[in-house]
């Protein structure tokens, strides 16, 4: 069983307390400017406006360094314990492709086989309302290249160059087209790097759908041991509050699977799609952190279950994808070509893929799980050190971020995503 973590009497602050981090602030090894941006809602900086931090200390936390432990029983965790900040880059998309060009980012880049990001916003709507769930694609001489779903704003977010060589993107004229309600509209001669906001107006508007899939995909290797009991602790609650809030209004349903690599005793155990939220609260309590060995662990197979092997909702107001994990995937060429396939499927499924970095990511890492939100029109959340529990985290090259509960942190953005 495992067992509770002591409480740092040095920790940053106050699990309480909602207070406001600068990336440069705790850590060393990590730093950058403080350029403020309010997550979701920020707009983005201009390209250009600020140097980029320093090169880092390459290199995972060190994941063998653990604090002290106590034995008390593992039953008393309450949720409200950890803290989390969240990044969304494509709120501050100006600050993201320009942290895309340092130095750091090029070797992460490099590592992970992503080339440079260029993104069109697409705006759908009819009769002034928001359209939500259109397909919108993107296709170079009738061919795809990028999928997505707009989201309850009626937003969606196509690439180019995500993983091709960015000299041929320079060169093409892109058609986009968006299908909703057996209706379609096109709009051709799009320059990618060029054009930054599409809007589009359809004839038909429709009432969004009621349906709400929540997934939660973790990590339960031994490395997560210091967390996962609060882990456990938190999304139960969450699932609670999330399911209590809606309940009049929306079907929600939810998943909990969970992972491991490898040789151990389970690579993956998936668990349906349920609207019993005592039995998903269940199949937490259940899990225990054990196996891996190895840094890398099998969060290709884990989504590739996840993404393909589940009944997602045809029509949804929002498919949310939490990922939670302390580890990536193997660095193997075919695992990483896995990888990007699976976000380009996210993508075009309206899968929202939403990473929760706990302590052990490393800076290779980070910069994957940030691509994967915003690929996918996700959000970045990572745990911070202010609660005390758990390893060091890494301190994400980010603006100024706001610390909050990781429950509370939870509860916003699926109301954000729902609402």
């Amino acid at each position: 069983m495992l067992v509770l973590i002591m409480m740092l009497v040095t920790a940053c602050s106050s699990a309480s307390d909602n207070s406001k981090h600068s990336s440069a602030s705790n850590k060393g090894d990590r730093t950058t400017n403080t350029e403020s941006a309010q997550n979701s809602d920020a707009a983005a900086p201009s390209s250009g406006s600020e140097p980029m931090p320093p090169p880092r200390e390459e290199g995972r936390i060190d994941r063998d360094t653990k604090r002290a432990y106590s034995n008390t029983d593992i039953a008393n965790i309450q949720a409200g314990q950890l803290t989390a900040g969240e990044w969304d880059d494509i709120a501050a998309w100006g600050r993201f492709t320009d942290l895309l060009n340092s130095r750091e980012a090029d070797n992460s880049m490099k590592a992970w086989g992503f080339g440079m990001l260029h993104r069109l916003e697409v705006i759908v709507s009819a009769n002034g309302q928001n359209v939500s769930d259109a397909q919108v694609e993107l296709l170079d001489n009738g061919q795809s290249v990028w999928t997505a779903r707009t989201n309850r704003e009626g937003r969606a977010y196509l690439f180019a160059g995500m993983f091709e060589d960015d000299n041929r993107v320079q060169q093409i004229k892109y058609e986009v087209k968006v299908s909703y309600e057996n209706e379609s509209k096109s709009a051709a001669d799009i320059d990618m790097t060029k054009q930054d906001v599409l809007k589009i107006d359809m004839n038909k508007s429709k009432s969004s759908a009621n349906d709400v899939d929540i997934m939660f995909v973790v990590d339960t290797t031994g490395s997560m041991q210091d967390e996962l009991d609060y882990l456990g602790a938190e999304l139960k609650d969450v699932i609670s509050r999330a399911a209590k809030e809606h309940q009049n209004e929306l079907s929600i349903s939810l998943s909990a699977n969970f992972y491991r690599d490898k040789y151990d005793d389970y690579v993956v155990k998936p668990f349906p799609f349920t609207s019993n939220v005592d039995k998903v609260i269940g199949q937490i309590n259940d899990q225990e952190a054990r196996g891996g060995g190895d840094y890398p662990e099998a969060v290709d197979q884990a989504l590739r279950n996840a993404i393909h092997d589940h009944k997602w909702s045809k029509d949804a107001r929002a498919r949310l994808l939490f990922l939670v994990l302390d580890a990536p995937p193997h660095s193997d060429a075919q695992v990483i070509d896995e990888i990007h396939r699976l976000m380009e499927d996210a993508a075009a499924a309206g899968i929202r893929v939403i990473p929760i970095a706990s302590s052990g990511v490393d800076v290779d890492t980070e910069y994957l799980l940030r691509f994967m939100a915003a690929a996918t029109g996700g959000t970045y959340l990572f745990l911070t050190d202010d609660s005390g529990i758990g390893s060091d985290h890494l301190e994400p090259a980010v603006g100024e971020y706001e610390v909050k509960l990781l429950n509370d942190l939870l509860v916003e953005v699926i109301n954000r995503y729902v609402n």
